[in-house]
């Protein structure tokens, strides 16, 4: 089965929504974080789908390489998460939402690097 697109792949598409999500959630942080944690985590998230993305249109193996570069993003952000839970930014705990949809974003590529994987 060929991938035509990243846009197709489903864990792109929750990666897109995570982001989106995250920027929202960000946005209610405190001002003097905006260049700090803040900022590191939407640079994270946007680089999970960013990685499925530029992968897809590589060789296998390349792909592979980006498929694992997203996921070192993903545990980023999860880092991030707590640090910010812990820090009460957000109103003191981020969103069930986020954290749901970010711990589904770190199943999605494991099915992407099996059908990867030789």
């Amino acid at each position: 089965m060929a991938i035509r697109s990243y846009k197709d792949l489903e864990v792109w598409q929750e990666g897109i929504e995570l982001a989106v999500q995250l920027y929202e959630c960000t946005d209610r942080f405190p001002a003097y974080e905006r260049y700090g944690i803040s900022s590191q985590m939407c640079r994270a998230a946007v680089s999970i789908p960013s990685n499925i993305a530029e992968g897809q249109c590589k060789s296998r193996s390349e792909f592979l390489h980006h498929v694992t570069h997203s996921r070192g993003s993903r545990q980023e952000l999860m880092t991030l998460i707590v640090i910010a839970e812990r820090q009460r930014y957000g109103s003191g705990e981020l969103p069930d939402p986020i954290c749901d949809r970010a711990a589904r974003e770190g199943r999605l590529p494991s099915g992407l690097r099996s059908f990867l994987t030789p």
